[in-house]
């Protein structure tokens, strides 16, 4: 398994898609892994790209783990077997993914759209228990209310709903 350059976030992504692949099981929690991906919660999102198509994606926009390290190692399981729109990655393939791994702030309050940036700010869209969330700077999406339409509609949430908007930042490692 070549790591070319891949950060210590990638790098772990992977070993827990190919140990899962092979044992059927979570990897354990490495002990060589950097302090940063141990000490602090955090959301992360996986996201696994076959030839410049997404093959899967997932993620929690709050950490549901008691360490960063072990979020990455739960949602590179999940984006690689459980994305519900795409058949579940196999062994063979992985060696052909490009895989990054966002690491997410908190999210906060948006008082209007004129503090959201979709290239800097990813954007949560809720309205009573459905949320939509979309990761910033994506191909394709250009505006602030573009990014709000697309999490609006990935919640289910209609135009003549009331919604509130949360932002958070990423760390992308590749």
């Amino acid at each position: 398994m070549s790591h070319k350059n891949e950060s210590p976030p990638v790098v772990l992504a992977k070993r827990s898609i190919i140990y899962y692949l092979q044992n059927r099981k979570k990897l354990p929690l490495p002990a060589d892994l950097p302090k940063e991906l141990m000490g602090k919660q955090a959301g992360v999102f996986v996201s696994l790209k076959k030839e410049g198509r997404l093959r899967g994606c997932i993620g929690t926009f709050l950490p549901t783990k008691s360490n960063t390290a072990l979020e990455i190692i739960e949602n590179a399981v999940s984006a690689a077997i459980r994305d519900p729109r795409f058949c579940p990655v196999t062994l063979d393939e992985v060696e052909s993914l490009s895989i990054s791994v966002d690491i997410l702030t908190a999210p906060e309050k948006v008082k209007d759209i004129s503090q959201l940036d979709p290239r800097k700010y990813g954007v949560i869209v809720s309205s009573g228990y459905k949320k939509g969330l979309l990761l910033p700077d994506l191909e394709g999406v250009d505006s602030a209310e573009q990014q709000i339409d697309i999490a609006r509609q990935k919640a289910g949430i209609y135009t003549d709903e009331d919604f509130f908007i949360e932002r958070f930042e990423v760390k992308r490692y590749y």
